[in-house]
């Protein structure tokens, strides 16, 4: 019997995507789309040499709780409140439209009308861990799109959270509507502990020990996913909690030493959330879904970016930034595989209607990655030209 430890799960991760990730390189492919493949090939519907791609993914979204976190420690607390307040209306007009041609589509395809509401719902979203992921962090001149994007998909996670809470609410034992309550009260409740706590007591111990690098990092690491934690206990996310303590920290004078420490961190576990979506994949639904979730997925991938683009230009952004930023939000999201799963388990969706879900967002991650890596700057791309983090 094949050894299922971690430490032989990381070692055919890392070894394959080392070999894969070459390869790649020298077929001028994508490294995402390497470590996605290499999921499918050694996971449970291939090679079966990794039987539980849900451990490697419990752990690989540690790295999308750092993206988030490095995120935050680029933009000053007064900056996110600016964009926020422009983002809104964006954020609103799309999800909607989105929506709305996602359960269009549903519905042309004969999925019942709840169905097609929550296949709707789930193209709301863009992708956090491709649009950021892809987008350099350093280059002093896309900070200002960073500063779009991160407004625009922090608004879309609280959607996605409500979403979730919707859904668990909607069970047998009916909607709980003190979580929709709770939700509104612990978002600005976090952020105002965010801040008294860094200014009144990280601020202090980082100011007198910051000579010691170790210590700087493990109190950094500490800081990120203690506040991740506590924004998933009070009924937020992770990803929330991680973005608000990089926020919080981001006027810290030690933010930029911190955000490149944590880089090789982020990678390492970026790396193994990639491979748990290859892994996760059922290949063999591939024959009952294709035909919609390619059609679903084109259309996502073509109606996204111009409608992101329009609204962005009449909010008042340049042509270039609009375009740009409207490319890089153009997936699906890696919540909308969490919403898919979630409303499959509880009943609300059949297994088809899920399966439509997972495939058109894979297609979407895929094709969304080249087409970034292709025209604009990123940190993993092929081009020397265009490489930049």
């Amino acid at each position: 019997m094949l050894d299922d430890s971690i430490i032989f799960s990381i070692f055919l991760i890392f070894t394959g995507a080392a070999v894969l990730a070459a390869l790649a390189l020298f077929a001028r492919q994508s490294l995402l789309v390497a470590y996605i493949l290499l999921g499918g090939i050694v996971g449970p519907w291939g090679l079966k040499l990794v039987n539980d791609p849900e451990i490697i993914q419990e752990i690989g979204h540690i790295g999308i709780i750092f993206l988030l976190f490095l995120l935050g420690l680029n933009l000053q607390p007064a900056q996110l409140v600016r964009m926020l307040r422009e983002a809104i209306v964006v954020t609103v007009i799309s999800s909607l439209v989105f929506g709305i041609i996602g359960a269009a589509i549903s519905l042309a395809f004969r999925f019942n009308l709840y169905e097609s509401l929550i296949i709707g719902s789930v193209m709301m979203f863009s992708s956090t861990i491709i649009g950021l992921k892809l987008l350099p962090t350093t280059a002093l001149h896309h900070r200002h799109v960073g500063q779009v994007m991160i407004s625009i998909l922090l608004l879309q996670d609280i959607f996605a959270i409500g979403i979730l809470l919707l859904l668990e609410g909607f069970s047998q034992t009916g909607m709980e509507w003190r979580q929709v309550g709770t939700l509104a009260v612990a978002l600005p409740l976090l952020v105002v502990f965010s801040l008294l706590f860094e200014r009144y007591i990280l601020q202090r111990l980082i100011r007198r020990f910051d000579t010691i690098q170790e210590y700087v990092f493990l109190t950094a690491i500490g800081w990120c996913l203690g506040m991740a934690q506590l924004a998933e206990t009070l009924g937020l996310s992770y990803e929330i909690g991680a973005f608000i303590a990089g926020v919080a920290l981001a006027t810290n004078p030690i933010a930029l030493f911190i955000a490149e420490s944590f880089k090789p961190l982020r990678d390492f576990f970026l790396i193994m959330f990639f491979f748990s979506l290859g892994a996760g994949f059922n290949i063999t639904i591939l024959p009952e879904v294709i035909i919609p979730a390619a059609i679903t997925a084109m259309l996502m991938l073509t109606c996204k970016p111009f409608i992101f683009a329009r609204l962005l230009r009449f909010s008042g952004e340049t042509k270039g930034l609009s375009n740009e930023v409207g490319i890089r939000l153009g997936q699906v999201s890696e919540f909308s595989l969490m919403i898919a799963v979630l409303a499959l388990n509880t009943g609300a969706i059949g297994p088809k209607a899920s399966y439509l879900i997972q495939t058109t967002t894979l297609i979407t991650f895929i094709v969304s990655s080249y087409v970034i890596m292709l025209n604009y700057p990123t940190p993993i791309a092929v081009s020397d030209r265009l490489r930049k983090d």
